[in-house]
């Protein structure tokens, strides 16, 4: 039995009982860290593919050590110009032993394609009208923010509880504050 996991921001095909180095995890060594991001299953030639991930399934992992990688030296030259640039990087790696991969629900996963296909259908009615009453209504709100600086929207949006207004542009804040 094997596994296609996303662990860490990387995806990793696993089994029982292998070793694996992902990116640094903020977990201490010693613990268990479980993985729901499965996005496929091989049980014995019985594959099971997510879409995206596979509901229920889960692989759980132990964190045996944390370490730094190979060095990795960068080289820059342009001849002829003196130009000469060395630098070098130790990536942060985490060692952690796969100690079982859970399936449960993976047959669910393929009724759940059949009911998502009647949904995606309901919910482009559900936004047409949805998305007619806010067109009457915005022009006005949009309007009265569009003259207001980044800075006030900015306080606005804090007022409000909008998080990740410090990287919003003015356009993303006015569309934030008028849902």
């Amino acid at each position: 039995m094997y596994a296609i996991v996303e662990m860490a921001g990387q995806q990793f095909k696993v089994a029982k009982d292998q070793k694996v180095y992902v990116h640094r995890l903020q977990t201490e060594e010693g613990k268990k860290v479980t993985f729901d991001k499965v996005l496929l299953l091989d049980d014995a030639g019985n594959v099971t593919i997510g879409a995206p991930v596979i509901e229920g399934a889960a692989v759980e992992a132990k964190v045996v050590k944390h370490l730094k990688g190979d060095k990795v030296i960068v080289f820059k030259k342009k001849r002829r110009k003196g130009y000469r640039v060395k630098n070098g990087h130790r990536q942060s790696l985490t060692e952690i032993i796969v100690e079982s991969i859970v399936a449960k629900g993976a047959k669910k996963a393929a009724p759940a394609k059949a009911k998502a296909e009647k949904p995606v259908a309901e919910p482009k009615k559900a936004k047409e009208t949805k998305v007619e009453a806010p067109k009457k209504e915005t022009p006005k709100k949009t309007e009265d923010l569009s003259a207001k600086t980044v800075a006030e929207l900015k306080e606005m949006a804090k007022a409000k509880g909008i998080s990740g207004i410090s990287s919003m542009k003015k356009a993303e804040l006015i569309e934030a504050l008028t849902k």
